[in-house]
């Protein structure tokens, strides 16, 4: 290995944040029409307030997904295990302009039982190419050690490689008061490729996986689903689904057979007028958008 564990030197001051987050959460996803989803918002704004960190129109939200030869992942999600798991490396705004100086998330998020677990680390991109792609034991605190040595054994294990990267736009609420734990986001325009991978790729060559005149809603709690909400879905006729933004992008992109969780477009008629911020430029395929 040629960067040092840094494991043993003194824990950095009280005072001082550590970069690796954990947390444990239960997530309910529901696919509604863009202009529903707008609705949806509106009326959830009269009990919830906006993320800090989401402005107006949302944020971009970039992920890029590690996965076998053999697609192990993949298959762990489509065969139901109870404990599964996914490496991805997660950038927070707009792509273009990634340098290796720029701050990415390399989060492991693992299934147990009906519970999402999400643990992650921020470091900056070249570091975390290195640490995923290099396969490097990079600097780390104390604190980070596990969680780096743990991310470093899945890479080499199971002979991790970049496989699909995801994208799209989000919008997110949270709760107030007795629902601090509740955490709705609204996710559109939600597109990837297969190849490319580099965050700062100029001109990217990007293909819509969900259509895109639909919306991923979901609703995050850390215990339970406040009874309003479950009302308010109840009342919209909001149907549970089960789907993956990185499963529905192996499968739109022909690297696994479509399977039972796939979203058909056929499924999903689009409405006799679509959104403007859902048009394709004309000098684009209809199955392809920008990095914006």
């Amino acid at each position: 290995m040629s960067q040092p564990d840094t494991a043993t030197e003194d824990p950095p001051p009280l005072h001082v944040a550590s970069r690796l987050h954990a947390f444990n959460r239960y997530e309910l996803k529901y696919l509604v029409p863009v202009e529903q989803a707008a609705e949806l918002r509106d009326e959830l704004g009269e009990r919830m307030d906006r993320d800090l960190n989401s402005p107006v129109g949302g944020y971009g939200v970039w992920s890029l997904y590690y996965d076998s030869p053999e697609l192990r992942f993949y298959w762990e999600k489509i065969e139901g295990l109870k404990f599964r798991r996914k490496l991805r490396i997660r950038h927070y705004g707009e792509p273009v302009g990634v340098t290796d100086d720029s701050p990415v998330c390399v989060e492991i998020k693992q299934r147990v039982n009906r519970v999402t677990q999400k643990r992650r680390i921020t470091l900056p991109y070249g570091t975390a190419r290195r640490l995923c792609d290099g396969r490097e034991l990079v600097e780390h605190t104390p604190k980070e050690r596990a969680f780096v040595h743990e991310v470093l054994d899945l890479v080499v294990r199971l002979n991790l490689r970049p496989t699909a990267m995801t994208g799209y736009q989000r919008e997110a609420l949270v709760g107030r008061a007795a629902d601090t734990g509740l955490r709705v986001t609204f996710d559109r325009r939600i597109r990837g490729r297969d190849r490319d991978f580099h965050f700062g790729q100029a001109d990217p060559e990007n293909r819509f996986t969900v259509p895109p005149h639909m919306s991923v809603m979901e609703i995050k709690v850390n215990e339970r689903t406040p009874h309003w909400i479950t009302d308010l879905a109840a009342r919209r006729n909001l149907s549970l689904i089960r789907v993956s933004k990185y499963v529905q992008s192996i499968e739109a992109f022909g690297l696994a057979p479509r399977s039972a969780f796939h979203l058909h477009e056929a499924d999903c008629p689009p409405p006799a007028t679509s959104p403007l911020d859902m048009r394709l430029p004309a000098q684009e395929s209809p199955v392809k958008a920008g990095a914006q």
